[in-house]
């Protein structure tokens, strides 16, 4: 798996000093940067703006919220003093990075709140790709990045994205920029970091396009796991994400969390949906754990967690989860979980209407 790291950054802002420093005489100050509001002199310092909030608050720690720092430029900078700050932050970013522990998180707003170091590393990336190409255009300059740097923040970032031929105009469709023949332009857009749940002794890490290729695939998805793990229906789950991620229909607060246990950091199981809810706000949920985790309630406490997630959203009136008539260990654990065995009918319902296996019972909990 290609994971996104301080190096891509450094990556990034080198194409950026390469595409805008031939251009330093001209007036930045009076020309718009593409179709942004912004000058091409301000979209400039707003990356040495991005690349310090992320450095702080990553190398801080920072889970509380914004910190009360503002950065300026000393007066009379010209365009080479900008773009030596951007030069200059963007390689503290990448250090801070480079040496973040392994799952560490640190705030940001969009849109779950916090980002890991990877993130911090593909927002940094998506920041000067974008921000390149805006101030490029309005300087009437060539750009445009390498492939592998744009689909990287695709599958890190844009889960919610259907691939398209290529990941350049890919994202420059889907962050208003451009267009792609058969899609509809985007006036509103968002990226994604990847949604954690922290439950009493495990958190539910969610599983991004890029990891679940790479599990599919016989990976480790970017996790310690311990031995015996990733467990088949992980990888399974994983396979179905890269689908539904391929077809445009991923949702990430509907997709596959990797299970990562507290005390040492290790990855244990998975547990996640089948997909989003469908017009009556039915979901379905599966889990698995390596053997070494079986038996100690760790299923329990992350389907009760993600379980109650679910049923807190407008969208969502019921949680099902089907299981083999053999498989005693998990009526206990969905039981435990505050589940109940569903009524002849209702299976019925699900296997007529719904195409549940003759072979699997059904449990639900409704909101």
């Amino acid at each position: 798996m290609r994971t996104i790291n301080g190096d891509d950054v450094n990556e990034a802002v080198a194409g950026c000093m390469a595409a805008l420093r031939p251009a330093v005489e001209r007036d930045w100050e009076d020309v718009k940067a593409g179709r942004l509001e912004w000058s091409c002199r301000a979209t400039a310092f707003h990356l040495v703006e991005a690349f310090t909030a992320y450095s702080s608050r990553l190398a801080g720690g920072v889970t509380a919220g914004r910190l009360p720092l503002r950065v300026s430029l000393a007066e009379g900078a010209d365009n080479t003093g900008v773009l030596d700050v951007v030069e200059a932050t963007g390689a503290l970013l990448a250090a801070a990075v480079r040496t973040a522990p392994p799952g560490v998180r640190a705030f940001h707003v969009q849109p779950f709140g916090s980002a890991d170091r990877e993130g911090f590393a593909a927002m940094a990336v998506t920041e000067t790709l974008l921000h390149t190409h805006d101030i490029a255009e309005g300087l009437g300059l060539a750009y445009e990045p390498s492939a592998a740097l744009a689909e990287s923040v695709l599958t890190w970032l844009f889960p919610h994205v259907q691939p398209g031929p290529e990941p350049w105009p890919t994202l420059l469709w889907a962050t208003g920029r451009g267009e792609l023949p058969g899609r509809a332009p985007v006036t509103d857009w968002n990226w994604y970091n990847n949604l954690v749940i922290p439950a009493e002794r495990v958190t539910l890490t969610g599983i991004r396009p890029a990891a679940a290729r790479d599990l599919r695939l016989g990976g480790d998805g970017g996790f310690d796991w311990i031995e015996g793990g990733p467990y088949e229906g992980t990888r399974d789950a994983s396979g179905f994400l890269v689908k539904a991620y391929e077809a445009g229909v991923h949702r990430p607060e509907f997709g596959v969390f990797a299970l990562v246990r507290h005390e040492d950091g290790r990855a244990i199981g998975g547990i996640g949906f089948h997909g989003a809810p469908n017009e009556e706000g039915w979901v379905e949920v599966g889990y698995d754990l390596a053997e070494g985790a079986r038996g100690q309630g760790y299923a329990t406490e992350a389907l009760r967690t993600l379980t109650e997630r679910a049923l807190a959203r407008d969208d969502v009136s019921m949680v099902i989860a089907t299981i083999e008539h053999a498989n005693i260990p998990s009526q206990r654990v969905v039981s435990r979980a505050g589940f109940t065995r569903a009524t002849v009918e209702e299976e019925r319902i699900a296997r007529d209407q719904h195409g549940m296996d003759d072979g699997l019972q059904l449990y639900i909990r409704r909101a």
